[in-house]
């Protein structure tokens, strides 16, 4: 049995050809690209999207053995709206990072909406979901308003655009992961929303129908280079829920955090709960007909801090910016509070924007840097510590997983910080791994998955914890202006 697993993510398209002993075969990548066109706007081409997934198809499936089965793992809350009829995008795909919609989500907010939309979704009216960025698409644009009119507007997250394409448009769905993320389903009925619909100002019928995360999603179609047509896709889950899958989690209280260009954490939980404290209630998947629910902390710059702070020293590559961070022994009283696109869990915080704070005669490069590491994990730490609380239970270990997890030091810092064990996976595509275990379960050849841990046990003493801790806090409320 050979999976294609499908990760589709903001800063690359990658794939892979995993065995059924869960062993990687081949992988293949290639770049995205996002554009900022306005302050606060991030956007990419679903064009791009697409091509980038044909090209590391074709790619890997060069003498490669027959594939039977598909997998999806895509990037969240980036909308994607094209026209049925053509396949066309009709127009940028709005990333999660985008807060184009801002003033719009504050005005919901100010009418008294938020507690309906909480009750009903689990989340908080936030531009980083894609509800609002549909309203706005049919605010600003006569052309999707004419094709809602006329039934042929289409409206997904990149999953479901992946699907539209991968089966040559004759499947137009997402999976319960997916939608659980967009503001407009109801996770408690499980369903798409009526009320949320009319909340935001959308209809429903330019949305996907919604499969559970093992369903049925349809074939491949014919033209896609390396690819039969027939090829069954049985999987489909959010990067950061196919993360949580792959790690073998799934017992409640068990956390994981992805460190990417943001950061997800996720703990699973015995049923489904609605936080208070600016962490999200989510649905982890859907499997076998039972659904399984997670509290989660979206974090919306974290690794995308080192690239920054990598830019602005000048230096050419993001590991570059680690080595230099290893030349001091701490911040020398640096924070770095990476609000470059407001701040995300806990705080939801559209208005804060980035400060380094602490600076002096003293301070150097390196401790900038090490600035710029240290507000990976303290950001962590922040959603680490609310989720504990929501949850009302003390976490024992924190997986990890995502680029950023490859730096030890970071590591070491960020099992410091929360004052437990912190588990990083040996394997770099542990999503990827995810949802290939899911898609080869559903066609009953379940997959075995070892990926190996590094780990990291804490070694400052509390003292230090608490003293770094509150110089954080100190910072991120000069960054919220508070």
């Amino acid at each position: 049995m050979i999976c294609l697993a499908i990760d589709q993510g903001t800063t690359n398209t990658k794939a892979l050809l995993v065995d059924q002993s869960g062993q990687i075969l081949s992988t293949a990548s290639r770049a995205m690209t996002s554009t900022y066109p306005h302050a606060g706007w991030a956007e990419q081409d679903a064009t791009q999207i697409w091509a980038s997934t044909q090209a590391v198809i074709a790619e890997l499936t060069r003498e490669a053995p027959a594939i039977d089965v598909i997998g999806i793992a895509n990037q969240r809350e980036t909308l994607v709206v094209w026209d049925a009829q053509t396949g066309d995008p009709i127009g940028p795909a709005p990333l999660w990072q985008c807060r184009r919609t801002a003033a719009q989500c504050r005005d919901l907010v100010d009418q008294g909406h938020g507690p309906d939309v909480h009750s009903r979704t689990g989340l908080e009216i936030n531009p980083l979901f894609p509800a609002s960025k549909l309203t706005w698409f049919l605010n600003t644009d006569a052309r999707a308003r004419d094709l809602a009119h006329s039934g042929n507007l289409r409206a997904g997250t990149v999953d479901t655009w992946l699907i539209w394409n991968l089966t040559g448009g004759t499947v137009f769905a997402t999976d319960h992961s997916n939608a659980s993320r967009t503001l407009l389903f109801d996770t408690n009925a499980m369903s798409w929303s009526n009320v949320l619909a009319d909340i935001f100002g959308v209809p429903l019928s330019c949305l996907a129908e919604c499969k559970s995360s093992d369903g049925d999603f349809g074939c491949t179609g014919p033209g896609i280079e390396g690819v039969p047509a027939g090829i069954p896709i049985r999987a489909v889950m959010g990067d950061s829920h196919a993360a949580l899958y792959g790690h073998g989690l799934r017992n409640p209280g068990a956390v994981k955090a992805t460190y990417g260009t943001g950061s997800s954490l996720m703990m699973l939980t015995e049923e489904r709960l609605l936080p208070n404290s600016g962490i999200s209630s989510t649905v982890a998947w859907t499997e076998g007909g039972r659904t399984i629910y997670a509290l989660e902390g979206n974090i919306t710059v974290s690794g995308q801090a080192a690239e920054f702070a990598a830019e602005m020293l000048g230096l050419d590559r993001v590991t570059d910016l680690a080595d230099l961070a290893d030349t001091v022994d701490d911040t020398g009283g640096v924070t770095f509070v990476p609000a470059l696109a407001g701040l995300g869990a806990p705080y939801w915080d559209d208005e804060a924007r980035g400060l380094f704070a602490g600076l002096s005669l003293g301070t150097k490069r390196g401790h900038i840097a090490r600035a710029a590491i240290d507000a990976i994990a303290q950001q962590v730490a922040d959603v680490f510590e609310a989720m504990s609380a929501d949850a009302g239970r003390e976490t024992a270990a924190l997986r990890a997983d995502g680029g950023a997890s490859s730096n030890s030091s970071l590591m070491q810092l960020q099992s410091n910080l929360i004052g437990c064990k912190v588990e990083r996976s040996q394997v770099a595509e542990v999503g990827a791994l995810g949802v290939a275990a899911m898609a080869a379960n559903a066609i009953g050849h379940p997959m075995a998955i070892d990926l190996g841990t590094d780990i990291f046990v804490p070694v400052e003493q509390p003292a230090k914890r608490k003293a770094d801790r509150f110089r954080w806090r100190r910072a991120v409320a000069r960054a919220r202006g508070v």
